[in-house]
């Protein structure tokens, strides 16, 4: 009996393992300085920017495409230099944003 119910806890604890290893694989977060911004296009439906990660000092580049922030990259209420903290999904390797604020606030 107690070979079966530690098989079960064994099987459980494997499977939620492998959900959270799975959760971490789609997205991330991090708190870093804007290096670059580029807007994409005339339209400017898109923008791309390049944050230095404070934890690992490595670069990471972001796309964001919520009109709020764009705005706010338009008329320079978030500029190079800037603290943000960003939320992001990974889709086909690529940095998707789903939060991007910074952390004086706006």
């Amino acid at each position: 009996m107690k070979r079966i119910v530690s098989s079960i806890v064994l099987v459980a604890f494997a499977v939620l393992l492998g959900a959270y290893v799975a959760q971490a694989e789609d997205g991330g977060k991090l708190l870093g300085v804007i290096t670059k911004i580029e807007v994409a296009g005339q339209d400017a439906a898109s923008a791309t920017a390049t944050l230095k990660d404070t934890a690992t000092e490595q670069l990471v580049t972001v796309t964001v495409s919520d009109s709020l922030t764009l705005e706010k990259f338009k008329d320079h209420r978030i500029v190079e230099g800037d603290e943000i903290r960003c939320k992001y999904e990974t889709v086909n390797g690529e940095h998707i944003s789903k939060l991007f604020r910074k952390t004086a606030g706006c």
